[in-house]
């Protein structure tokens, strides 16, 4: 019998379960963009010390989802418009080798089960709870990059869909955007049940490109509406 310790199960790091606990809270919604992550709260949050909470925090800066300011401490990340630009045309790109992918390769079963979390999300209807609809968008892309076999585009476009959690937040604050990402989701499921590789990354690239454009249209706003708060606030200092 080998006593190589190969088999031996060891439990994962308590900072690497915070880390992932706190990625989590931010990719679904917990926490907001602006808020402080303070050492206090998330020491009492998740009952560890202040040590593994700041390298937590330090491992999560370097991946843009925390900002950390001098003399203040961390918070969630904003995205400007031209970053979030960025992320979008990055994303546009891998969403849609993912799809093909999954269209290729996929068994049948994985897409029975994209199917199932689709009319998940479908049903949901705008009244369901934004982290609940976040949660099934997850759990639709977590099918999606397993069966697009392709681990590079999947551990990409993961870290890219993290970073892009607070985007989607905000194409779901526009009320009118969800019955127009069903119906975007309902052709990029049904061009895969098709097996249409091609139509499957027109589809794909089509629905990112248009949350895209929602999502710009409320950053543009959001950056408009701060600017002027900021000039209001010189006045008034004055």
């Amino acid at each position: 019998m080998p006593n190589d310790g190969s088999l031996r199960i060891t439990p994962r790091p308590v900072r690497r379960q915070v880390e992932d606990r706190l990625r989590e809270a931010i990719v679904s919604g917990r926490f907001m963009p602006g808020d402080h992550l303070s050492d206090r709260m998330l020491c009492d949050l998740f009952g560890v010390s202040r040590s593994v909470i700041r390298e937590a925090v330090r491992l999560l800066e370097a991946e843009g989802l925390v900002d950390v300011v001098p003399n203040r401490g961390p918070f969630v990340s904003f995205l400007s418009p031209a970053e979030a630009t960025q992320i979008y045309e990055v994303r546009a790109v891998l969403e849609a080798l993912a799809g093909r992918g999954f269209a290729e390769r996929a068994s049948d079963a994985e897409i029975s089960e994209l199917r199932g979390v689709f009319e998940e999300l479908a049903a949901a209807g705008p009244a369901a709870d934004r982290v609940a609809l976040l949660g099934l968008k997850r759990r639709f892309y977590e099918v999606l990059l397993r069966g697009c076999r392709n681990a590079y585009v999947a551990r990409m476009l993961d870290q890219v869909l993290n970073r892009n959690s607070q985007l989607r937040a905000t194409t779901l604050s526009d009320p009118e955007r969800l019955p127009h990402t069903i119906a975007e989701m309902r052709r990029i499921v049904e061009a895969i049940e098709r097996r249409d590789h091609e139509g499957t990354w027109e589809a794909c690239r089509d629905h990112v490109m248009q949350a895209a454009r929602v999502a710009l249209r409320i950053l543009n706003q959001q950056a408009r509406e701060q600017a002027e708060a900021s000039r209001a606030r010189a006045s008034a200092a004055e």
